[in-house]
């Protein structure tokens, strides 16, 4: 599949950049496993996998705002794609975390569905979560929530998606850092079966 980014126009690509730079918050590391305060993968795909978030650069982007302001906490990770989005949180209320988001989906099905005028389509399958078990888990959900964009062909660097964390995260960590951290957290067959779709 062609790179996403190099399909934009030049237009697009600004609008696109300019909210990238807009989302750019600071990034929280390390991790820590406390008890009573677990770090989650949650996922959200679009129903049957259809582009929707991804009409348009302009609606990805937003939707990227909207997702971070509807978490408590900034997440460690996050990933946006046209038809679904990762994060990768911190949180003692998952429950209310999912209850957040599932209003989000909410408001952006009403949304959406009137400006597509598609009024009764359903946009949004649950929130699905997974509890790190580790540091090394929560390193390689990091790793793959970053290598998204690119496992599914929107891009062919993790710097050249504009609707995730990876550059931020690379910027304040360095590319040496994050090399490492790769190599000692691959993602090997991380998401098979169940991020694998014609997208």
């Amino acid at each position: 599949m062609p790179s996403l980014w190099r399909r934009l126009t030049a237009t697009q690509r600004a609008e696109v950049l300019r909210y990238r730079q807009k989302l750019q918050r600071p990034w929280h590391r390390p991790p820590h496993f406390e008890q009573g305060c677990i770090h989650y993968h949650l996922t959200a795909a679009c129903y049957n996998h259809q582009p929707i978030i991804g009409a348009t650069p302009e609606r990805m982007a937003e939707f990227s705002e909207s997702l971070l302001e509807a978490l408590p906490t900034h997440p460690a990770a996050w990933c946006v794609l046209p038809n679904h989005y990762h994060l990768l949180i911190r949180t003692d209320d998952l429950k209310a975390a999912i209850k957040s988001l599932t209003r989000l989906h909410g408001r952006t099905s009403y949304e959406w569905n009137g400006k597509d005028s598609q009024r009764g389509r359903k946009i949004w399958h649950g929130v699905s979560d997974r509890g790190m078990r580790s540091a090394g888990h929560f390193w390689a959900t990091l790793n793959y929530i970053h290598h998204n964009s690119v496992h599914h062909g929107y891009a062919e660097q993790w710097t050249e998606w504009p609707f995730s964390s990876a550059g931020s995260f690379l910027d304040e960590i360095g590319r040496d850092a994050a090399a490492e951290l790769w190599r000692t957290h691959p993602i090997l067959s991380y998401g098979q079966g169940w991020d694998d779709s014609d997208l």
